[in-house]
């Protein structure tokens, strides 16, 4: 795929920006920040390693949500990662607490 190609990723790095995107309180501007896909980037990649059924409910869940697209947030929300995440940098692969 294009997208793996032009930004290098491995399968790790995958998993990671697959794991974000499911997240409801990751932006794609986080995913942006880390990695450099755009949100539309975001969406093809999500579509290539899913199965149809999930990416269209994947995608109708997180179009438009607010806490998706840090534009749209309420100014109180001024975190974009998991509580169960440790604080996110603009490393690739930020590393989760178990």
């Amino acid at each position: 795929m294009k997208i793996i190609k032009k930004y290098n990723l491995d399968d790790r790095a995958i998993d990671r920006i697959v794991q974000m995107a499911w997240e409801d309180r990751t932006p794609f501007e986080a995913i942006e920040l880390q990695f450099g896909l755009k949100e539309a980037e975001v969406i093809k990649l999500m579509k290539y390693e899913m199965r149809l059924s999930n990416w269209k409910k994947w995608r109708a869940r997180v179009q438009g949500r607010k806490t998706k697209h840090a534009k749209l947030r309420d100014n109180d929300v001024n975190r974009f990662h998991s509580k169960s995440q440790k604080s996110i940098t603009a490393n690739h692969i930020s590393k989760k607490k178990y």
